[in-house]
């Protein structure tokens, strides 16, 4: 993470599919990268999960033979994680469940996984346009943001762009510095972009290291909460 407090805000949405119910059977991910409010690039590859079995073919078209000569999750990562150096945060519609399946394909990779934090575009839909309910398909019709839901890319660029949308909405600042308080039209009080994630949209890839297959969310944590119960049954 950069430490130049002037500069604008950098981060990446991220979206995965899996090929089944365990969260290391990545098929797909895309990645589009931000830095203020401009999407400056967008990335797309296809994993070879460790397993043959797909159960999500009939929601994502991806099945074993679109992905037999890709490379696994470790082979990809030194191309993904070009992708993530440098930024603020990673944003994922249901952050749990990106989150997990990046943790769960790092694992099994014997990866160390990036320590970034996830910002969960569920818990803001919520928060700043009482969106309910909060799948990515309703909340961009809310918001006339153009998405193939399931395309990974599709998916990742509608997350970028409700980031984008809610830090707007809050009158918030994209500087660095500038985490100063300025009217909030969401919560009625002055609030900055930092002070937004912190309360509404904010998810510690440190906290999330326990989450390992089979494991349950702890549905305490808010943002953890706008999983939906089953997590991996694709529900995002």
């Amino acid at each position: 993470m950069r430490t130049d407090t002037t500069a604008p805000l950098t981060f990446a949405a991220i979206d995965f599919e899996t090929a089944d119910r365990e969260p290391d059977t990545a098929c797909t991910v895309a990645a589009v990268r931000v830095v203020g409010t401009r999407i400056v690039k967008r990335v797309r590859y296809l994993i070879r999960p460790p397993r043959r079995n797909f159960v999500f073919s009939y929601i994502h078209d991806i099945t074993w033979a679109d992905v037999a000569d890709s490379p696994s999750f470790h082979e990809l990562w030194p191309s993904l994680s070009k992708e993530l150096e440098g930024v603020d945060f990673l944003a994922a519609h249901s952050a749990s469940f990106d989150q997990s399946v990046l943790i769960a394909c790092c694992d099994r990779a014997r990866i160390r996984p990036p320590r970034h934090q996830f910002r969960c575009t569920v818990v803001l839909a919520r928060s700043v346009w009482s969106i309910y309910p909060t799948t990515l398909r309703d909340v961009c019709r809310r918001l006339g943001i153009t998405l193939q839901h399931h395309d990974p890319l599709s998916d990742a660029e509608a997350c970028a762009r409700i980031v984008i949308a809610s830090a707007k909405c809050a009158g918030c600042s994209w500087q660095k510095t500038a985490f100063r308080r300025v009217p909030s039209v969401a919560r009625g009080r002055a609030m900055g972009l930092a002070d937004l994630f912190k309360q509404f949209g904010s998810m510690i890839v440190a906290d999330a290291m326990k989450v390992r297959p089979g494991t349950t969310i702890d549905k305490s944590d808010p943002a953890r909460a706008a999983a939906q119960p089953n997590w991996f049954v694709h529900q995002k």
